[in-house]
């Protein structure tokens, strides 16, 4: 996933991981405010976009990270979901990654065709404490999904993910701390357990950042610069890929001169140098130090 696909923008908060939205932090840097919700339209049919060679942007079999800025299933974005669903029926041979901090809206939220859900929609829920993880993951394991995850982020109390892991039906936990304005501190020991218990169940568990305040064996570090994090996060060691691979079974594009993207065949100079250190590389949502910039 070297890409996002952001349809509208804005979003409101809703629990306690909302509290220090990066999203809001950003729009309020550039002037904006992060509660206006608007439909992005220069950007809204984005996975149908061609280069001037008449070729997809997006190519078969990449992972696309859906609202980025947003939440996909939020109210206020009812009246454009239907064509974003339409969008990814035709790009069946892309990856979309939903993360959501509203599961308990999904059920009246899917089109009509879903059925035991489509093969190349990937859904997480937030779990950023205890209590929405109480909250929200039984919520997704009743849900029509053929991949699900978790994305414990931003982390910012100690969770338990044991009896949900045990279901076999979670492919991936990710977690990362928290960023920017009133950061709260993740400690390597919340990181640590949850490692473990993704482990003891055999589910690929990916740890991409520190946040700004990170505390190992009661010292306090401020590591401000994210590749930074991402490298201090790597080199814990606490990263596990399962030994079931997750598996997409997408067709290829139907343009004749579209071959489906494989990560582990794509030229190494595409990713830059740091890209080594990221837990999240396959998964990766296009940061802007990545390969597909000048920088």
């Amino acid at each position: 996933m070297r890409d996002i696909w952001n349809p509208w923008h804005g979003c409101k908060k809703v629990s306690e991981g909302c509290q220090n939205c990066y999203m809001y932090f950003l729009d309020k840097q550039r002037g904006q405010d992060g509660s206006k919700i608007f439909k992005v339209k220069n950007n809204f049919d984005y996975p149908l976009q061609k280069d001037r060679f008449g070729n997809y942007k997006i190519r078969s079999g990449e992972f696309l990270r859906v609202c980025m800025t947003s939440d996909f299933f939020l109210a206020e974005a009812d009246p454009w979901r239907a064509e974003a669903w339409e969008i990814m029926r035709k790009r069946s041979d892309v990856i979309f990654t939903l993360v959501t901090k509203r599961p308990q809206r999904i059920s009246v939220c899917l089109p009509d065709d879903w059925e035991n859900g489509w093969e190349n929609v990937w859904l997480n829920v937030t779990a950023e404490n205890q209590k929405r993880a109480d909250e929200r993951i039984p919520i997704l394991l009743d849900l029509p999904f053929k991949h699900k995850g978790v994305l414990v982020a931003p982390f910012i109390e100690k969770v338990s993910l044991e009896k949900y892991l045990k279901t076999g039906q979670l492919e991936n936990v990710w977690c990362g701390g928290e960023n920017y304005d009133g950061a709260r501190p993740l400690h390597y020991s919340w990181v640590e357990k949850l490692s473990q218990e993704c482990r003891n169940n055999d589910v690929t568990f990916s740890f991409f950042e520190t946040g700004n305040i990170y505390i190992k064996n009661g010292i306090k570090s401020k590591i401000l610069d994210k590749r930074d994090q991402m490298k201090r996060a790597f080199s814990e060691n606490l990263n596990y890929e399962s030994t079931k691979p997750q598996i997409f079974n997408i067709s290829k594009s139907s343009h004749p001169q579209e071959n489906l993207f494989d990560f582990d065949t794509t030229p190494p100079k595409f990713f830059k140098e740091h890209c080594q250190f990221c837990a999240m590389k396959k998964q990766c949502a296009g940061c802007s130090k990545c390969g597909k910039c000048r920088g």
